[in-house]
């Protein structure tokens, strides 16, 4: 019986055939795929023709598509849905796929030819896309060692699968702290809570197999209940073991793994050449060195602290107002902000939540994607991976776009966070190929029958991962390595954030923030209290986020610290840390620095591309409209569709006219009278 996950698919849209995959299919799919992409390189690298673009760079592009469909069927279901099973394949999928990927890059045969089409590049006809795609295809080859000889060859790659190992090793323990904790919930603990807190409590309780309400480690349920609860000790127990995810001793305690991470990748940038591994790999990004990275933070640093300071300040006042001496905490911060938010700005959470339903906001995420681009989005009746996935076919005049799937709600078997993917990428080579896009979300999921509202928060993450998605889904490049999202770190970022912006403009809040009960639109006075506080509790905000991408910096300049653990504490002790906040992502949960090498050194990047977005916002303001058609249009043409066809200077400069400054970030933010 022919493995299904190796047959051509005759499913709609070419969709993988989940009903009919077993776990015990992917082991030997795997091993047949890596098998015939092997065998694909070797023909590349032994072909006897001289080398061209088409049968060398070409060649390389359209090879092991096989081994991509295994893989991306595998690492869909290993994110959103893991069990014993699949964190068994992923760890034993690790170490090969490294060897395999090595074995590319370091093959000499291969290597030569495309250095003999770099150096000929400017007799060989080429398009500016071609140029571009030789290019990073041999700059991408001379960074992973294939210039490198003998025993420092071998010691890269043996470096290089390690960390594939460890980085596997990292997610399934956080995964792991974060599946098990939960903190079982009496009715008397259940005292001010908001009713939606109170129903999400409960349904974790069902999902933990629990009788009775539970906070759990999801985001979307131990965030409300640190705002809401009125119990400091059971704030104080939540918020502690949320932090120390990655920390507990035992098996699934990262400390050592982020130790031995964080010095083979200064290994690995020895053996290159670079004086650490900040230098590395900041060069191939916009910001190419650590110290530029450090210039933008630094100049939002300090108005940011002022702004928290004084926001701490007047928080432990409230504190001690109720009765409750001493400094403020950490698990006091969103407790007293929450309430503080009502004082000054009349706005109540468990207030604005049932205007916020889930399926109202992809409704708006959808509507301003047809206004803007002209995207219509139809749901799709297939077979997906798991019963709280759903699908819609993504069309432009009647032509096919995109699939795109949605995957909202938080469960054990998830891993924490929002994220976009695809399992297939745009492509002109080798016959059009439209993407295949996957948002995930860890919203809190409604008792049966409940709708599923979000917080203003969780709004901004589904409009956030959904600016990820048209990347993906307007991409229109010749190849696959420079297409949608596959560009550089500190670029990555700008559609997704500039993307939220939408979210803010008063009609788009008119037509799709209605009360889940009654159907009646946010009164005018709310969604004016609603904007106007936008920017409340920046200050805090902005202290935990960039305080983490400074610690993130430190760890890769210079040599590696022996203990992470203490050169975090050094970081932050030199920045005035307030007491009462601490960093977003402490190390041993740090998933974006130590779950790979993706955003390592680069956690700044979000920061890096607000720069832009806020800039990039403002001309649809200056336009007058935020859906003006001609601003839109260039949006679409230099950003969304281009991929990573061109440098992301040059891509943001034919859009805007010119790069921006940190002003506009500062001011979007609220942040500018703090500086």
């Amino acid at each position: 019986m022919t493995n299904p996950l190796l047959a051509d698919w005759s499913t709609p849209f070419q969709l993988p055939p989940f009903a009919d995959i077993s776990d015990a299919d992917f082991a030997p799919a795997f091993d047949v795929a890596i098998d015939a992409a092997r065998a694909e390189i070797a023909a590349i690298a032994e072909c006897s023709d001289a080398p061209t673009f088409a049968n060398t760079i070409e060649a390389l592009e359209l090879a092991g598509q096989r081994l991509d469909q295994v893989l991306g069927v595998f690492y869909t279901l290993a994110g959103t849905d893991s069990n014993d099973a699949r964190e068994a394949l992923q760890r034993e999928f690790a170490p090969k796929l490294s060897a395999y990927s090595s074995e590319i890059t370091m093959n000499a045969a291969l290597f030569g030819r495309i250095e003999t089409l770099w150096q000929a590049r400017e007799t060989l006809g080429l398009s500016d896309e071609q140029m571009r795609v030789l290019m990073l295809t041999r700059r991408g080859f001379v960074r992973a060692g294939a210039r490198l000889q003998g025993a420092a060859r071998d010691r890269l790659t043996a470096v290089k699968s390690r960390l594939a190992v460890l980085g596997t090793e990292f997610t399934q323990h956080l995964l792991a702290d974060e599946r098990d904790w939960f903190m079982e919930l009496s009715e008397d603990d259940l005292e001010g809570l908001p009713d939606f807190v109170v129903a999400s409590a409960r349904a974790a309780g069902e999902e933990k197999g629990v009788e009775g309400p539970v906070v759990t480690l999801s985001r979307s349920l131990i965030v409300p209940f640190l705002q809401f609860s009125p119990r400091r000790e059971l704030r104080e127990r939540a918020y502690e073991a949320w932090t120390a995810r990655g920390a507990n001793g035992g098996a699934t305690d990262n400390r050592g793994i982020a130790t031995e991470t964080l010095q083979l990748r200064h290994e690995r940038a020895t053996l290159l050449g670079y004086a650490d591994f900040a230098s590395y790999k900041l060069e191939t990004e916009m910001a190419r060195t650590p110290a530029r990275v450090r210039e933008l933070l630094m100049a939002v640093w300090e108005p940011a602290r002022a702004a928290a300071v004084s926001d701490a300040r007047k928080l432990e006042e409230m504190m001690h107002a109720d009765g409750v001496n001493g400094r403020l905490e950490p698990w006091d911060w969103r407790y007293y902000s929450e309430k503080r938010r009502r004082l000054e700005h009349d706005l109540d959470e468990a207030e604005l939540k049932p205007y916020l339903q889930l399926d109202r906001m992809i409704e708006a995420a959808f509507d301003c994607a047809n206004r803007l681009f002209g995207l219509d989005f139809q749901p799709l009746d297939v077979p997906l991976y798991h019963p709280d996935a759903r699908a819609w076919e993504v069309t432009r005049d009647g032509r096919h776009m995109a699939v795109f799937i949605g995957d909202y709600f938080a469960r054990g078997s998830k891993r924490s966070g929002a994220w976009c993917s695809a399992s297939r990428s745009q492509r002109k080579l080798g016959g059009a190929v439209r993407p295949v896009v996957h948002n995930v979300c860890n919203f809190a999921k409604p008792a049966k029958g409940e709708p599923a509202l979000l917080s203003y928060d969780d709004a901004r993450t589904l409009f956030h991962e959904f600016g990820h998605a048209l990347h993906q889904i307007l991409s229109d490049v010749t190849y696959p390595s420079i297409s949608g999202t596959s560009v550089a770190r500190d670029f990555v970022e700008l559609p997704s954030q500039l993307y939220e912006h939408w979210l803010e403009v008063p009609e788009v809040l008119s037509q799709y923030a209605t009360h889940a009960r009654t159907g009646a639109p946010m009164p005018r006075d709310m969604l004016e209290r609603l904007l106007a506080a936008a920017t409340y509790d920046m200050g805090f905000q902005t202290v935990e986020y960039v305080a983490s991408a400074l610690v993130d910096l430190a760890f890769h300049e210079g040599d590696a610290p022996a203990d992470p653990i203490a050169r975090q504490q050094a970081v932050l002790d030199a920045l005035g840390m307030p007491h009462a906040i601490r960093m977003r992502h402490a190390t041993p949960h740090f998933a974006h620095v130590f779950a790979g090498d993706g955003y390592s050194s680069g956690y700044y990047s979000y920061m890096w591309s607000e720069v832009m977005d806020a800039d990039a916002f403002e001309a649809f303001e200056e336009a007058g409209s935020a859906f003006d058609p001609e601003v839109a249009r260039k949006l679409e043409a230099f950003i969304l569709s281009a991929g990573g066809s061109r440098e992301p200077e040059e891509l943001y400069t034919a859009f805007r006219g010119r790069m921006p400054g940190a002003q506009a970030l500062l001011k979007g933010r609220g942040l500018l009278s703090a500086a």
